[in-house]
């Protein structure tokens, strides 16, 4: 037997009494995380969930998520963790491809109406049987009118259960990713993908049992955030102190208060702690804490990497990885120097490879200028894409993953990303897909036709822009169409500059020929 809720349930029984979750003035002990675990697997079971079904889930960084996730996996069920920003559409179409038996979803607020939208997406569908709203208090009434909520299915569940046997080869994570082709697809992740990829997070970073404190600001339901901290924080019974939405001020604060000892984000927070270390701020204390610092999801410019060594003393270890990757697969190797710009060499377990368009290898010509698109093999590679026979067939052979990005390689071992797979963009960490923005924006009335590209953005890295033009006749703002494609798309996909022209720049083929658009 081989279950990834097993990160969760040996720390519950080596140091019970260890805060897990911090959030706010909610103190958890592995303990109270394990009992409410254990009470949401009872829960399934009575609904009639078996191993193998997938259950959604749609919460940002409170302590429901790791609560949740791990009573799914406890059932034996299959965990589809869910963009909190998705719009019922969006979650319609997730809910329908993963086959998806029920779907957890936290109410949200105001600003963001997660519990609105998701109930929207729910009833959209049709093989989705259970809905259950997460509240912020756990015995609130439903917002949501003849809805039931977590806390109230919860009464009267046991807080005792004896984990379903699953096999390492079992999945245990669907999780959605554009890729670099088409709609979203579900990479099927093994409990074995996911335990091996953790404890390797853990032999790299030398992570201490029981005396490491995590600030976690990366989004849980992200590889990055659920693998090199939840799932590996878990499995060291480190202490997790959760921040739901990035504050650069509020993380400077925490740090201090609950003397971090390991952080981990983009590089865009990076570059905000150290915007936020202003005088009044005890740097020296945080810095005599601080262990570990990890960045990932983009380059981290060489000027960053300096200050931080310099105000707070840790050197900032860089790595790659994908969803389909578990995430991890390269990191900065903490025994040699850090190499700016390299995404560092393979983990233990892990081989890289660079390979041609018809799977050859590159061959190494010494002088670490040959260029190739990476393919990962090892324990971090997954399943492949959830009915999507063809996808995987073209993506994996051999065991071998190829990823679409294109790196070189030094004379050391170091890689270095050259080039995104085609098109891909990478706003704040996270992908988007150009073709689904345009298919979106091709159902307003006014556009006849959409191309979309990525732009230099300075602290996104990339930004969004569409560039449309008009059905004859037609008429159209480009702030209104920002504004309706607001509405239409999550918050981090839709595109922030609309530029209406007449014309496309095409191939002799007649495709849009995107390397002329800025």
């Amino acid at each position: 037997m081989l279950n990834l809720s097993v990160m969760l349930e040996e720390s519950a029984r080596t140091h019970p009494d260890r805060d897990a979750i911090v959030l706010g003035t909610t103190r958890l002990t592995y303990a109270q995380v394990e009992a409410a675990a254990n009470q949401v697997a009872n829960l399934l079971v009575d609904r009639c969930i078996r191993p193998g079904d997938k259950v959604a889930i749609s919460c940002p960084n409170v302590p429901y998520f790791p609560i949740v996730y791990y009573g799914i996996l406890k059932a034996g069920a299959v965990v589809v963790p869910l963009n909190i920003l998705l719009k019922s559409r969006e979650i319609a179409y997730h809910l329908a491809d993963s086959g998806a038996k029920a779907y957890f979803c936290f109410e949200g607020d105001a600003g963001l109406p997660m519990g609105t939208e998701g109930r929207a997406g729910f009833d959209e569908t049709t093989g989705c049987e259970h809905f259950f709203l997460v509240t912020a208090g756990p015995e609130a009434e439903s917002p949501i009118e003849g809805v039931e909520t977590m806390g109230a299915a919860l009464q009267g569940t046991a807080t005792t259960f004896d984990s379903i046997a699953t096999s390492g080869d079992d999945p245990a994570v669907l999780l959605y990713t554009s890729g670099t082709t088409g709609q979203a697809k579900g990479a099927e992740l093994s409990h074995a993908n996911l335990v091996l990829n953790a404890l390797a997070c853990n032999r790299l970073l030398e992570n201490r049992p029981a005396l490491d404190t995590h600030l976690v600001v990366l989004p849980l339901f992200h590889s990055f955030g659920a693998t090199v901290q939840m799932n590996a924080g878990f499995s060291t019974a480190s202490t997790l102190v959760l921040l739901p939405r990035f504050d650069a001020r509020q993380a400077v604060s925490l740090m201090r208060q609950e003397d971090i000892t390991f952080f981990a984000g983009v590089p865009t927070m990076w570059w905000g702690l150290l915007q936020a270390l202003t005088e009044d701020v005890d740097v020296a204390r945080i810095a005599r804490n601080l262990r570990v610092g990890v960045s990932g999801g983009a380059s981290l410019p060489a000027e960053i990497i300096k200050q931080v060594r310099e105000r707070l003393g840790v050197r900032v270890l860089e790595g790659y990885g994908l969803s389909e990757t578990s995430p991890v697969v390269t990191f900065s190797d903490p025994a040699r120097e850090p190499r700016p710009g390299s995404i560092g060499v393979p983990i233990w377990g892990v081989e890289v490879k660079l390979v041609t368009p018809d799977w050859s290898e590159v061959e190494d010509d010494g002088t670490g200028s040959a260029i190739g698109e990476i393919a990962v093999k090892g324990h971090n590679v997954m399943k492949g894409y959830h009915g999507r026979p063809g996808a995987t067939a073209d993506a994996i052979r051999d065991g071998w993953f190829r990823t679409g990005d294109l790196a070189r390689r030094d004379a050391d071992g170091f890689y270095y990303v050259v080039d995104r797979a085609k098109d891909l963009i990478i706003r704040g960490g996270f992908n988007v897909y150009p073709r689904e923005i345009e298919e979106v924006l091709m159902t307003h009335p006014a556009i006849s036709l959409a191309a979309v590209v990525g732009v230099p953005h300075e602290s996104h890295g990339e930004e969004i822009k569409a560039f449309v033009i008009l059905d004859r006749g037609a008429e159209a703002r480009p702030d209104e169409l920002i504004a309706w494609g607001r509405e239409q798309m999550a918050g981090y996909k839709y595109p922030r500059i609309v530029e209406i022209v007449q014309t496309l720049p095409m191939t002799s083929t007649g495709k849009i020929l995107k390397r002329g658009l800025t």
